[in-house]
Protein backbone atom coordinates (compact mmCIF):
# COMPACT_ATOMS: atom_id res chain seq x y z
CA UNK A 1 0.00 0.00 0.00
CA UNK A 2 1.28 3.65 -0.92
CA UNK A 3 -0.04 6.16 1.78
CA UNK A 4 0.59 9.80 2.05
CA UNK A 5 -0.21 11.25 5.66
CA UNK A 6 -1.84 15.05 5.47
CA UNK A 7 -1.14 17.17 8.45
CA UNK A 8 -2.72 20.72 7.68
CA UNK A 9 -5.20 21.99 10.15
CA UNK A 10 -3.87 23.65 12.95
CA UNK A 11 -0.18 24.32 12.58
CA UNK A 12 3.10 22.91 11.12
CA UNK A 13 1.69 21.24 8.50
CA UNK A 14 3.57 18.17 6.54
CA UNK A 15 3.46 15.89 4.35
CA UNK A 16 4.92 11.63 4.95
CA UNK A 17 4.78 8.71 2.73
CA UNK A 18 4.49 5.36 3.42
CA UNK A 19 5.10 2.44 1.13
CA UNK A 20 3.84 -1.29 2.52
CA UNK A 21 4.60 -0.12 5.94
CA UNK A 22 7.90 1.12 5.83
CA UNK A 23 8.56 5.15 6.27
CA UNK A 24 10.03 6.19 2.65
CA UNK A 25 9.75 10.26 3.48
CA UNK A 26 8.93 12.93 5.85
CA UNK A 27 8.77 16.52 5.58
CA UNK A 28 7.29 19.66 7.00
CA UNK A 29 6.60 22.45 4.93
CA UNK A 30 8.16 24.99 6.69
CA UNK A 31 11.38 23.94 5.41
CA UNK A 32 10.39 24.89 1.70
CA UNK A 33 8.20 28.18 2.29
CA UNK A 34 10.37 28.96 4.76
CA UNK A 35 7.78 30.31 7.01
CA UNK A 36 8.08 29.36 10.86
CA UNK A 37 5.67 26.26 11.85
CA UNK A 38 4.53 26.68 8.33
CA UNK A 39 1.68 29.17 9.29
CA UNK A 40 -0.21 30.04 11.99
CA UNK A 41 -3.01 28.00 14.16
CA UNK A 42 -5.60 30.26 12.65
CA UNK A 43 -8.94 29.15 11.35
CA UNK A 44 -8.21 31.47 8.39
CA UNK A 45 -4.95 28.86 7.22
CA UNK A 46 -6.72 25.78 7.67
CA UNK A 47 -6.65 25.43 3.88
CA UNK A 48 -3.25 26.18 3.44
CA UNK A 49 -2.12 22.56 2.77
CA UNK A 50 1.16 20.89 2.93
CA UNK A 51 1.74 21.22 -0.93
CA UNK A 52 5.33 21.50 -1.48
CA UNK A 53 6.09 18.66 1.16
CA UNK A 54 3.38 16.67 -0.45
CA UNK A 55 4.79 16.67 -3.90
CA UNK A 56 8.35 16.53 -2.30
CA UNK A 57 7.38 13.11 -0.72
CA UNK A 58 5.70 11.90 -3.76
CA UNK A 59 8.87 12.60 -6.20
CA UNK A 60 11.61 11.24 -3.82
CA UNK A 61 9.42 7.90 -4.00
CA UNK A 62 9.16 8.37 -7.45
CA UNK A 63 5.58 8.33 -7.96
CA UNK A 64 2.64 10.11 -8.90
CA UNK A 65 -0.72 11.15 -6.93
CA UNK A 66 -2.82 8.87 -8.97
CA UNK A 67 -0.58 5.96 -7.93
CA UNK A 68 -1.80 6.77 -3.93
CA UNK A 69 -3.87 4.09 -2.63
CA UNK A 70 -5.01 6.05 0.31
CA UNK A 71 -4.17 9.68 1.79
CA UNK A 72 -4.72 10.06 5.88
CA UNK A 73 -5.72 13.50 7.31
CA UNK A 74 -5.27 13.99 10.42
CA UNK A 75 -8.61 15.67 11.52
CA UNK A 76 -11.95 13.53 11.42
CA UNK A 77 -14.59 16.71 11.31
CA UNK A 78 -17.33 14.22 12.03
CA UNK A 79 -16.05 14.11 15.49
CA UNK A 80 -15.70 17.69 16.05
CA UNK A 81 -18.18 20.05 18.46
CA UNK A 82 -18.60 23.73 17.89
CA UNK A 83 -16.38 25.57 19.94
CA UNK A 84 -18.55 26.99 22.58
CA UNK A 85 -19.97 23.54 23.21
CA UNK A 86 -16.27 22.58 23.95
CA UNK A 87 -15.70 26.05 25.97
CA UNK A 88 -13.30 27.00 23.73
CA UNK A 89 -13.88 31.33 22.76
CA UNK A 90 -13.22 30.88 18.93
CA UNK A 91 -15.80 32.31 17.55
CA UNK A 92 -14.27 31.17 13.78
CA UNK A 93 -13.83 27.77 14.68
CA UNK A 94 -16.38 26.69 12.06
CA UNK A 95 -14.79 28.45 9.30
CA UNK A 96 -11.66 25.54 10.18
CA UNK A 97 -14.48 22.82 10.29
CA UNK A 98 -15.77 23.91 6.98
CA UNK A 99 -12.10 23.81 5.62
CA UNK A 100 -11.31 20.54 7.07
CA UNK A 101 -14.55 18.80 5.14
CA UNK A 102 -13.74 20.29 2.08
CA UNK A 103 -10.23 18.98 2.68
CA UNK A 104 -10.50 16.06 0.22
CA UNK A 105 -11.25 18.50 -2.64
CA UNK A 106 -8.37 20.94 -1.58
CA UNK A 107 -5.85 17.91 -1.91
CA UNK A 108 -7.06 16.73 -4.82
CA UNK A 109 -6.73 20.13 -6.68
CA UNK A 110 -3.39 20.50 -4.87
CA UNK A 111 -2.44 17.26 -6.17
CA UNK A 112 -3.52 16.99 -10.21
CA UNK A 113 -4.51 13.20 -10.42
CA UNK A 114 -5.26 12.31 -6.95
CA UNK A 115 -8.68 10.87 -6.48
CA UNK A 116 -10.82 12.59 -3.50
CA UNK A 117 -12.57 8.88 -2.69
CA UNK A 118 -9.07 7.64 -1.73
CA UNK A 119 -8.42 10.21 1.39
CA UNK A 120 -9.41 9.42 4.81
CA UNK A 121 -10.18 11.53 7.93
CA UNK A 122 -7.93 9.76 10.77
CA UNK A 123 -9.17 11.29 14.32
CA UNK A 124 -6.00 13.96 15.04
CA UNK A 125 -5.05 11.83 18.27
CA UNK A 126 -5.49 8.53 17.35
CA UNK A 127 -2.82 10.01 14.51
CA UNK A 128 -0.46 11.35 17.36
CA UNK A 129 -0.65 7.74 18.86
CA UNK A 130 -0.04 5.86 15.68
CA UNK A 131 3.24 7.71 15.08
CA UNK A 132 4.46 6.99 18.48
CA UNK A 133 2.99 2.97 18.67
CA UNK A 134 3.46 2.12 15.30
CA UNK A 135 7.18 3.79 14.81
CA UNK A 136 8.45 2.98 18.02
CA UNK A 137 12.15 1.70 18.19
CA UNK A 138 11.81 -2.42 19.10
CA UNK A 139 7.98 -1.90 17.89
CA UNK A 140 6.83 -3.68 20.92
CA UNK A 141 3.57 -5.15 20.83
CA UNK A 142 1.47 -4.78 23.19
CA UNK A 143 2.80 -1.15 24.27
CA UNK A 144 0.68 1.95 26.18
CA UNK A 145 0.74 5.37 24.25
CA UNK A 146 0.16 8.64 26.05
CA UNK A 147 -0.66 11.70 23.96
CA UNK A 148 -1.32 15.28 25.21
CA UNK A 149 -1.71 18.49 22.85
CA UNK A 150 -3.67 21.83 22.38
CA UNK A 151 -6.53 20.20 21.44
CA UNK A 152 -8.11 18.03 18.49
CA UNK A 153 -11.49 17.49 17.63
CA UNK A 154 -13.12 17.86 20.73
CA UNK A 155 -10.69 16.26 23.32
CA UNK A 156 -6.58 17.38 24.29
CA UNK A 157 -5.72 13.82 25.48
CA UNK A 158 -5.65 10.34 24.42
CA UNK A 159 -4.33 7.12 26.78
CA UNK A 160 -4.49 4.00 24.53
CA UNK A 161 -3.18 0.77 24.30
CA UNK A 162 -1.57 -1.05 20.64
CA UNK A 163 -2.28 -4.59 20.31
CA UNK A 164 -1.01 -5.53 17.37
CA UNK A 165 -2.25 -3.33 14.03
CA UNK A 166 -5.12 -1.37 16.39
CA UNK A 167 -5.36 1.11 19.09
CA UNK A 168 -7.75 0.53 21.49
CA UNK A 169 -8.35 3.94 23.55
CA UNK A 170 -8.56 3.95 27.76
CA UNK A 171 -9.16 7.48 28.35
CA UNK A 172 -9.75 10.55 26.77
CA UNK A 173 -9.78 14.21 28.33
CA UNK A 174 -13.00 16.42 27.10
CA UNK A 175 -11.99 19.88 26.36
CA UNK A 176 -11.46 22.89 27.16
CA UNK A 177 -9.50 20.94 29.69
CA UNK A 178 -5.94 20.34 27.95
CA UNK A 179 -2.30 21.03 28.93
CA UNK A 180 -1.19 22.15 25.68
CA UNK A 181 -4.05 24.92 25.81
CA UNK A 182 -2.57 25.68 29.33
CA UNK A 183 1.02 25.90 28.92
CA UNK A 184 0.19 28.01 25.44
CA UNK A 185 -1.51 30.60 27.52
CA UNK A 186 1.66 30.70 29.84
CA UNK A 187 3.90 31.17 27.08
CA UNK A 188 1.49 33.95 25.78
CA UNK A 189 1.51 35.72 29.22
CA UNK A 190 5.39 35.54 29.77
CA UNK A 191 5.44 37.67 26.19
CA UNK A 192 6.24 34.66 23.95
CA UNK A 193 4.50 33.49 21.04
CA UNK A 194 2.31 30.60 21.45
CA UNK A 195 1.97 27.86 19.49
CA UNK A 196 5.96 28.41 19.52
CA UNK A 197 7.81 29.34 21.91
CA UNK A 198 6.77 26.94 24.18
CA UNK A 199 10.22 25.74 25.11
CA UNK A 200 11.38 29.12 25.60
CA UNK A 201 9.28 28.73 28.87
CA UNK A 202 10.58 25.42 29.56
CA UNK A 203 13.81 27.27 30.04
CA UNK A 204 12.96 29.73 31.79
CA UNK A 205 11.32 27.64 34.34
CA UNK A 206 15.04 26.30 35.57
CA UNK A 207 15.87 30.45 36.54
CA UNK A 208 12.92 29.67 39.09
CA UNK A 209 11.49 28.04 42.27
CA UNK A 210 8.27 26.33 42.45
CA UNK A 211 6.79 29.14 44.75
CA UNK A 212 3.20 28.43 43.29
CA UNK A 213 2.48 24.96 42.75
CA UNK A 214 -0.15 24.76 45.59
CA UNK A 215 -2.11 27.73 43.70
CA UNK A 216 -1.81 26.47 40.86
CA UNK A 217 -2.83 22.57 41.36
CA UNK A 218 -6.65 24.22 41.74
CA UNK A 219 -6.48 25.01 38.73
CA UNK A 220 -4.11 22.08 37.20
CA UNK A 221 -4.34 18.68 38.35
CA UNK A 222 -5.58 14.92 37.62
CA UNK A 223 -8.66 13.05 38.19
CA UNK A 224 -7.34 9.97 39.20
CA UNK A 225 -9.35 8.13 36.70
CA UNK A 226 -6.88 8.58 33.52
CA UNK A 227 -8.24 12.34 33.05
CA UNK A 228 -7.26 15.78 34.52
CA UNK A 229 -8.31 19.27 35.22
CA UNK A 230 -6.66 21.93 33.11
CA UNK A 231 -8.76 25.52 32.79
CA UNK A 232 -9.10 28.96 33.56
CA UNK A 233 -5.85 29.38 35.20
CA UNK A 234 -5.37 33.78 36.37
CA UNK A 235 -2.14 34.01 35.29
CA UNK A 236 -1.97 37.31 36.04
CA UNK A 237 -3.01 36.63 39.85
CA UNK A 238 0.66 35.26 40.17
CA UNK A 239 2.70 37.51 37.78
CA UNK A 240 1.74 40.58 35.17
CA UNK A 241 1.32 40.05 31.81
CA UNK A 242 4.67 40.81 30.28
CA UNK A 243 4.94 42.08 26.54
CA UNK A 244 7.05 40.43 23.28
CA UNK A 245 10.75 41.34 24.25
CA UNK A 246 9.98 42.78 27.47
CA UNK A 247 12.53 41.70 30.33
CA UNK A 248 10.91 38.99 32.89
CA UNK A 249 11.45 39.19 36.55
CA UNK A 250 12.13 36.50 39.43
CA UNK A 251 8.27 36.16 39.65
CA UNK A 252 8.00 35.23 35.98
CA UNK A 253 10.36 32.27 36.03
CA UNK A 254 9.18 31.42 39.69
CA UNK A 255 5.73 31.02 38.16
CA UNK A 256 7.57 29.26 34.83
CA UNK A 257 8.94 26.69 37.32
CA UNK A 258 5.77 26.11 39.54
CA UNK A 259 3.42 25.71 36.20
CA UNK A 260 6.46 23.31 35.18
CA UNK A 261 6.43 21.21 38.01
CA UNK A 262 2.57 21.01 38.18
CA UNK A 263 3.04 19.67 34.23
CA UNK A 264 5.19 16.97 35.36
CA UNK A 265 2.99 16.30 37.96
CA UNK A 266 0.02 15.54 35.89
CA UNK A 267 1.92 13.68 33.58
CA UNK A 268 3.31 11.30 35.85
CA UNK A 269 -0.25 10.44 37.38
CA UNK A 270 -1.61 9.73 33.75
CA UNK A 271 1.52 7.53 32.95
CA UNK A 272 0.85 6.15 36.60
CA UNK A 273 -2.80 5.30 35.75
CA UNK A 274 -2.60 4.01 32.21
CA UNK A 275 0.27 1.25 33.46
CA UNK A 276 -2.32 0.25 36.19
CA UNK A 277 -5.03 -0.38 33.08
CA UNK A 278 -1.97 -2.40 30.97
CA UNK A 279 1.09 -3.19 32.50
CA UNK A 280 3.16 -2.85 29.26
CA UNK A 281 7.17 -2.34 29.73
CA UNK A 282 7.27 0.26 27.03
CA UNK A 283 5.28 3.72 27.31
CA UNK A 284 5.49 5.69 23.87
CA UNK A 285 4.50 9.37 23.64
CA UNK A 286 3.84 11.94 21.29
CA UNK A 287 1.51 14.85 21.20
CA UNK A 288 3.20 18.63 21.90
CA UNK A 289 3.26 18.34 25.24
CA UNK A 290 5.73 15.08 24.55
CA UNK A 291 8.23 17.75 23.28
CA UNK A 292 8.80 18.79 26.99
CA UNK A 293 12.27 16.99 27.56
CA UNK A 294 12.17 17.68 31.34
CA UNK A 295 8.63 15.93 32.10
CA UNK A 296 9.55 13.38 29.92
CA UNK A 297 12.47 12.40 31.83
CA UNK A 298 10.31 12.44 35.00
CA UNK A 299 7.89 10.12 33.44
CA UNK A 300 11.30 7.57 32.43
CA UNK A 301 12.69 7.94 35.60
CA UNK A 302 9.99 7.83 38.14
CA UNK A 303 7.39 6.28 36.15
CA UNK A 304 6.18 2.53 36.38
CA UNK A 305 7.45 2.13 32.71
CA UNK A 306 10.55 0.14 32.30
CA UNK A 307 11.39 2.13 28.78
CA UNK A 308 10.06 5.20 27.45
CA UNK A 309 9.83 6.51 23.95
CA UNK A 310 8.82 9.54 22.00
CA UNK A 311 8.41 10.30 18.63
CA UNK A 312 10.95 12.75 17.47
CA UNK A 313 8.21 14.38 15.74
CA UNK A 314 5.73 15.00 18.33
CA UNK A 315 4.12 17.88 17.22
CA UNK A 316 1.53 18.32 14.81
CA UNK A 317 4.04 17.26 11.91
CA UNK A 318 3.87 13.96 13.40
CA UNK A 319 0.86 13.40 12.90
CA UNK A 320 1.03 13.28 8.87
CA UNK A 321 3.34 10.12 9.76
CA UNK A 322 0.85 8.64 12.17
CA UNK A 323 -2.27 9.02 9.60
CA UNK A 324 -0.36 7.37 6.86
CA UNK A 325 0.62 4.51 9.47
CA UNK A 326 -2.78 4.05 11.19
CA UNK A 327 -4.13 3.46 7.60
CA UNK A 328 -1.50 1.05 6.88
CA UNK A 329 -1.80 -1.12 9.72
CA UNK A 330 -5.82 -1.14 9.40
CA UNK A 331 -5.32 -1.87 5.53
CA UNK A 332 -3.21 -5.30 6.57
CA UNK A 333 0.24 -3.65 6.34
CA UNK A 334 3.03 -4.07 8.82
CA UNK A 335 4.22 -0.77 10.19
CA UNK A 336 7.95 -0.71 10.44
CA UNK A 337 10.06 0.99 12.80
CA UNK A 338 10.89 4.48 12.15
CA UNK A 339 14.63 3.91 10.54
CA UNK A 340 15.43 7.30 12.03
CA UNK A 341 15.08 11.04 12.25
CA UNK A 342 16.24 11.60 9.17
CA UNK A 343 13.47 11.64 6.66
CA UNK A 344 13.72 14.43 4.59
CA UNK A 345 15.65 16.44 1.37
CA UNK A 346 19.28 15.25 0.82
CA UNK A 347 21.64 15.63 -1.91
CA UNK A 348 24.78 13.84 -3.69
CA UNK A 349 27.90 15.24 -3.77
CA UNK A 350 27.77 15.86 -6.90
CA UNK A 351 25.01 17.92 -7.13
CA UNK A 352 26.17 19.75 -3.66
CA UNK A 353 29.39 20.66 -5.63
CA UNK A 354 27.12 21.86 -8.15
CA UNK A 355 25.43 24.05 -5.94
CA UNK A 356 28.92 25.48 -4.56
CA UNK A 357 30.17 26.24 -8.69
CA UNK A 358 26.95 27.89 -9.02
CA UNK A 359 27.18 30.34 -6.01
CA UNK A 360 31.13 30.78 -7.14
CA UNK A 361 31.53 30.24 -3.41
CA UNK A 362 35.68 29.24 -2.74
CA UNK A 363 35.31 25.60 -1.61
CA UNK A 364 37.62 22.66 -0.90
CA UNK A 365 37.43 19.08 -0.54
CA UNK A 366 39.14 17.05 2.56
CA UNK A 367 40.37 14.05 2.70
CA UNK A 368 38.43 13.86 5.87
CA UNK A 369 35.47 16.30 6.66
CA UNK A 370 35.16 14.83 9.76
CA UNK A 371 38.70 15.40 11.03
CA UNK A 372 38.66 19.02 9.71
CA UNK A 373 35.36 19.65 11.24
CA UNK A 374 36.78 18.33 14.53
CA UNK A 375 40.17 20.48 13.93
CA UNK A 376 38.18 23.56 13.64
CA UNK A 377 35.96 22.77 16.48
CA UNK A 378 39.10 22.19 18.65
CA UNK A 379 40.46 25.47 18.04
CA UNK A 380 37.00 27.28 19.27
CA UNK A 381 35.81 28.12 15.30
CA UNK A 382 31.71 27.79 14.91
CA UNK A 383 30.60 25.04 12.10
CA UNK A 384 27.43 24.87 9.97
CA UNK A 385 27.02 21.00 9.89
CA UNK A 386 24.91 19.96 6.83
CA UNK A 387 25.03 16.12 6.21
CA UNK A 388 22.52 13.65 4.37
CA UNK A 389 18.78 14.22 4.71
CA UNK A 390 17.33 16.77 6.63
CA UNK A 391 15.40 15.61 10.14
CA UNK A 392 11.94 15.62 10.39
CA UNK A 393 10.87 17.66 13.77
CA UNK A 394 12.20 20.36 15.49
CA UNK A 395 15.14 18.70 17.03
CA UNK A 396 18.91 19.01 14.96
CA UNK A 397 20.36 15.89 15.05
CA UNK A 398 23.31 15.79 13.45
CA UNK A 399 22.10 16.66 9.91
CA UNK A 400 20.95 20.64 10.20
CA UNK A 401 23.29 21.82 12.97
CA UNK A 402 25.48 24.48 14.45
CA UNK A 403 28.17 22.93 16.32
CA UNK A 404 30.72 24.36 18.58
CA UNK A 405 33.86 23.35 21.46
CA UNK A 406 31.89 22.60 24.16
CA UNK A 407 34.43 23.45 27.25
CA UNK A 408 34.76 27.40 26.03
CA UNK A 409 31.76 28.78 28.70
CA UNK A 410 32.00 31.46 26.74
CA UNK A 411 30.84 29.74 23.60
CA UNK A 412 26.75 29.59 24.91
CA UNK A 413 26.33 33.57 24.91
CA UNK A 414 28.21 33.05 21.63
CA UNK A 415 26.12 30.69 19.70
CA UNK A 416 23.25 32.72 20.98
CA UNK A 417 23.88 35.99 19.93
CA UNK A 418 24.74 34.28 16.49
CA UNK A 419 21.75 32.96 16.59
CA UNK A 420 19.84 35.59 17.76
CA UNK A 421 17.92 34.03 20.81
CA UNK A 422 17.24 35.43 24.31
CA UNK A 423 20.81 34.69 26.51
CA UNK A 424 18.76 32.17 29.02
CA UNK A 425 18.36 29.69 26.20
CA UNK A 426 20.46 26.41 26.98
CA UNK A 427 22.17 24.69 23.87
CA UNK A 428 22.93 20.91 23.82
CA UNK A 429 25.45 18.55 23.49
CA UNK A 430 25.96 15.84 20.95
CA UNK A 431 28.10 12.55 22.69
CA UNK A 432 29.30 9.40 21.84
CA UNK A 433 26.64 6.81 22.68
CA UNK A 434 29.58 4.85 24.63
CA UNK A 435 31.19 7.67 26.45
CA UNK A 436 27.74 9.40 27.53
CA UNK A 437 26.66 7.13 30.67
CA UNK A 438 29.82 8.59 32.37
CA UNK A 439 28.77 12.19 31.82
CA UNK A 440 24.82 12.14 32.13
CA UNK A 441 22.97 10.63 34.43
CA UNK A 442 19.34 9.33 33.47
CA UNK A 443 18.11 7.22 30.57
CA UNK A 444 20.20 5.85 27.90
CA UNK A 445 20.50 5.90 24.60
CA UNK A 446 18.88 9.15 24.27
CA UNK A 447 19.15 10.09 19.84
CA UNK A 448 16.63 12.20 19.23
CA UNK A 449 17.00 15.00 22.29
CA UNK A 450 13.92 14.29 24.13
CA UNK A 451 14.62 14.08 27.77
CA UNK A 452 17.14 15.92 29.89
CA UNK A 453 20.49 14.33 32.08
CA UNK A 454 22.25 15.72 34.51
CA UNK A 455 25.58 16.70 34.11
CA UNK A 456 27.95 14.70 36.09
CA UNK A 457 29.54 16.82 38.46
CA UNK A 458 33.05 16.12 37.49
CA UNK A 459 32.28 17.03 33.78
CA UNK A 460 30.51 20.27 34.78
CA UNK A 461 33.25 22.52 34.98
CA UNK A 462 34.67 21.02 31.51
CA UNK A 463 32.16 21.00 29.34
CA UNK A 464 30.46 24.35 30.65
CA UNK A 465 28.73 25.41 27.69
CA UNK A 466 26.05 22.33 27.85
CA UNK A 467 25.35 22.61 31.43
CA UNK A 468 22.07 24.40 31.89
CA UNK A 469 21.57 26.82 35.10
CA UNK A 470 20.25 23.69 36.62
CA UNK A 471 22.68 21.16 36.13
CA UNK A 472 21.24 19.66 33.70
CA UNK A 473 21.79 18.61 29.72
CA UNK A 474 19.36 18.02 27.05
CA UNK A 475 21.48 15.15 24.81
CA UNK A 476 21.55 13.52 21.99
CA UNK A 477 23.82 10.02 21.66
CA UNK A 478 25.27 9.09 18.36
CA UNK A 479 25.67 5.58 17.51
CA UNK A 480 28.39 4.99 15.22
CA UNK A 481 26.30 2.36 13.43
CA UNK A 482 23.69 5.13 13.08
CA UNK A 483 25.53 7.77 11.99
CA UNK A 484 29.07 7.20 10.99
CA UNK A 485 30.37 10.64 9.76
CA UNK A 486 28.69 12.01 12.78
CA UNK A 487 30.50 9.40 15.07
CA UNK A 488 33.77 9.78 13.27
CA UNK A 489 34.06 13.82 14.47
CA UNK A 490 33.44 13.15 17.89
CA UNK A 491 35.64 10.80 18.01
CA UNK A 492 38.26 13.16 16.34
CA UNK A 493 37.37 15.96 18.45
CA UNK A 494 37.72 13.82 21.76
CA UNK A 495 41.53 12.64 20.40
CA UNK A 496 41.87 16.61 20.25
CA UNK A 497 40.76 18.01 23.16
CA UNK A 498 39.83 14.85 25.61
CA UNK A 499 36.43 15.38 25.36
CA UNK A 500 33.51 12.80 23.46
CA UNK A 501 31.13 16.05 23.77
CA UNK A 502 30.16 19.02 21.19
CA UNK A 503 27.78 21.73 21.37
CA UNK A 504 24.88 20.89 19.15
CA UNK A 505 21.91 23.27 18.12
CA UNK A 506 20.18 23.90 15.04
CA UNK A 507 21.33 25.57 11.86
CA UNK A 508 19.35 28.53 11.67
CA UNK A 509 18.75 31.81 13.46
CA UNK A 510 15.65 33.25 15.59
CA UNK A 511 12.54 33.39 13.87
CA UNK A 512 13.41 31.57 10.85
CA UNK A 513 12.62 27.79 10.09
CA UNK A 514 15.74 25.25 10.33
CA UNK A 515 18.03 25.26 7.38
CA UNK A 516 16.75 22.42 4.68
CA UNK A 517 18.55 22.56 1.57
CA UNK A 518 21.83 23.87 0.09
CA UNK A 519 20.24 27.51 -0.70
CA UNK A 520 19.15 27.65 2.94
CA UNK A 521 22.18 26.49 4.10
CA UNK A 522 24.34 28.91 2.04
CA UNK A 523 22.34 31.84 2.94
CA UNK A 524 22.43 31.26 6.99
CA UNK A 525 26.47 30.98 6.86
CA UNK A 526 26.59 34.23 5.17
CA UNK A 527 24.41 35.98 7.16
CA UNK A 528 26.07 34.67 10.58
CA UNK A 529 29.47 34.30 11.93
CA UNK A 530 30.22 31.19 11.81
CA UNK A 531 33.71 30.04 10.02
CA UNK A 532 33.06 26.85 8.82
CA UNK A 533 30.50 25.28 6.76
CA UNK A 534 30.94 21.44 6.21
CA UNK A 535 28.53 20.85 3.09
CA UNK A 536 28.95 17.12 2.93
CA UNK A 537 32.22 16.33 2.02
CA UNK A 538 33.06 19.93 1.05
CA UNK A 539 33.87 22.91 3.70
CA UNK A 540 33.31 26.35 2.80
CA UNK A 541 35.71 28.99 4.66
CA UNK A 542 34.61 32.09 5.82
CA UNK A 543 37.73 33.76 5.84
CA UNK A 544 37.88 32.55 2.14
CA UNK A 545 34.42 33.49 1.36
CA UNK A 546 34.91 37.23 2.08
CA UNK A 547 38.61 37.30 1.12
CA UNK A 548 37.88 39.74 -1.27
CA UNK A 549 38.15 39.38 -5.51
CA UNK A 550 41.45 37.50 -5.18
CA UNK A 551 40.22 35.15 -3.23
CA UNK A 552 41.04 31.31 -3.73
CA UNK A 553 39.00 29.62 -6.40
CA UNK A 554 37.69 25.76 -5.52
CA UNK A 555 40.57 23.32 -4.53
CA UNK A 556 39.64 19.86 -4.94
Amino acid sequence: MRILGINALFHDPAAALVIDGRTVAAAEEERFSRRKHGKRPLPFSAWELPEQAARWCLDHAGIRPGDLDLVGYSFDPALARPAEQLGLDDPWDHVRLTYAREAPNFLAEALPGLDPAKVRFVPHHVAHAASAAFAADGNTDPSSVLVLDGRGEATSHLAARREGPRLHQLAAQELPHSMGLVYEELTQHLGFLRSSDEYKVMAMASYGSPTSVAELRRYVHSTGDGGFRAAGVPWAEFAPALRPGQDWTPAHADLACSAQRVLEEVLLDLARWLHGRTHDRLLTMAGGVALNCVANSRIAAEGPFERVWVQPAAGDAGTALGAALHLAASAGDQPEPMPGADLGRGWSDRELEDWLRGAAVPYERPEDVAAEVARELAADGIVAWFQGRSEFGPRALGHRSLLAHPGRAANLERLNDVKGREQFRPVAPMVLADRAQKIFNGRHPSPYMLFVHEVAPAWRDRIPAVVHVDGTARIQTVDPLDDPLTARMLERFELLTGLPVVVNTSLNTAGRPMVDDVRDALECFGSAPVDLLALGPFVVRRAALFAGPDRTEARA
